[in-house]
């Protein structure tokens, strides 16, 4: 599998990462042979964050990292924290309007130290803000930073589904350059590249929902991440072989036949194909799965074929 720079740092990525958002599901002896396919494919870089499964996906993770006797080299792990789900604290009481956002210093620190616990490590490679708190204190997000990579415990950071002014309003404050930003984008999720498409024109593609972010990202040497690649809307499910998307699965199939790979794989080799070199996180656990997607960052699409498959999602040029 090629491998991509994570930012501006010397550390190679695998093209494909693994989401452990539904590991929860999973047996500690199921994990470790999650793990062990990833390795065979040659994904070394896992993707966590603290509220998946209530942090039991973190936990089966780590009880699989030990069964599997993985070196803790072997993987490069991240996990994201800042979403902070109801516990029935509000003096309104149970939840009425859901949780919250919290990037202050005393959640991030408390929060790290819960993701080393249920990992079972001594530190993450990388800890991503999740989403956007609308209370940040850049300063008091530097100060955990410079905190956490004092004592050992993360060594690199980045953000989740930020757009340009909040990244550069936080990496004006912080002292470690921000290595990734996670966002939505996929055959079925275009936004990022729609409105540069329709650049100059009114009509609704031409909207820029994201200040610019994929361009940002490229210019300021960002990694994108990004998630839910084979979902459609936000997580609603996923396009591949829906009926309810007739024409980009026949496209898909068809290119999928001439590289002899799967659906997943040519959406994720769609991904790829874009110059930003942005690195695909995949949440399936099955093993078949995860190497039927794995294949895709094998595959070089055209450039004709890259715009087949856009035409086919329902998009199209001015």
């Amino acid at each position: 599998m090629h491998k991509v720079q994570l930012g501006n740092s010397n550390y190679r990525a695998s093209a494909v990462a693994l989401g452990i958002m539904r590991m929860n599901a999973l047996t500690a002896p199921e994990a470790a042979t999650v793990l062990d396919t990833i390795k065979d494919v040659g994904i070394n870089y896992i993707d966590s964050a603290d509220i998946y499964g209530g942090g039991d996906s973190e936990r089966v993770l780590g009880k699989a990292l030990k069964r599997a006797g993985a070196n803790r080299n072997d993987f490069f792990i991240q996990s994201k924290t800042g979403i902070v789900p109801s516990k029935g604290d509000s003096p309104l009481g149970e939840a009425p309007y859901g949780g919250r956002y919290d990037f202050s210093k005393h959640h991030i620190l408390e929060a790290v130290d819960g993701i080393l616990e249920r990992l079972q490590v001594d530190y993450l490679d990388a800890l991503l803000l999740h989403r956007p708190d609308a209370l940040m204190d850049v300063d008091k997000v530097a100060a955990a930073f410079d905190e956490l990579l004092a004592s050992g415990k993360v060594r690199h950071f980045g953000v989740s589904n930020f757009n340009p002014g909040q990244v550069e309003l936080l990496q004006s404050a912080v002292n470690q350059k921000l290595l990734v930003n996670q966002l939505q984008f996929g055959v079925m999720h275009t936004g990022p590249v729609d409105f540069g498409i329709h650049t100059n024109m009114t009509d609704e593609a031409s909207v820029d929902h994201d200040g610019g972010v994929i361009e940002y990202s490229r210019l300021h040497k960002m990694t994108i991440q990004t998630w839910s690649p084979f979902q459609y809307g936000q997580i609603q499910g996923t396009f591949i072989n829906n009926p309810a998307f007739p024409e980009v699965n026949r496209v898909l199939g068809i290119v999928a036949e001439k590289y002899g790979v799967s659906k997943n794989a040519i959406a994720a080799a769609w991904i790829l194909r874009h110059p930003a070199h942005m690195q695909v996180i995949i949440g399936t656990m099955n093993p078949d799965h995860i190497r039927d997607s794995a294949a895709g960052a094998d595959v070089s699409l055209t450039r004709q074929e890259w715009y087949d498959i856009y035409f086919a999602a329902g998009h199209d040029l001015p």
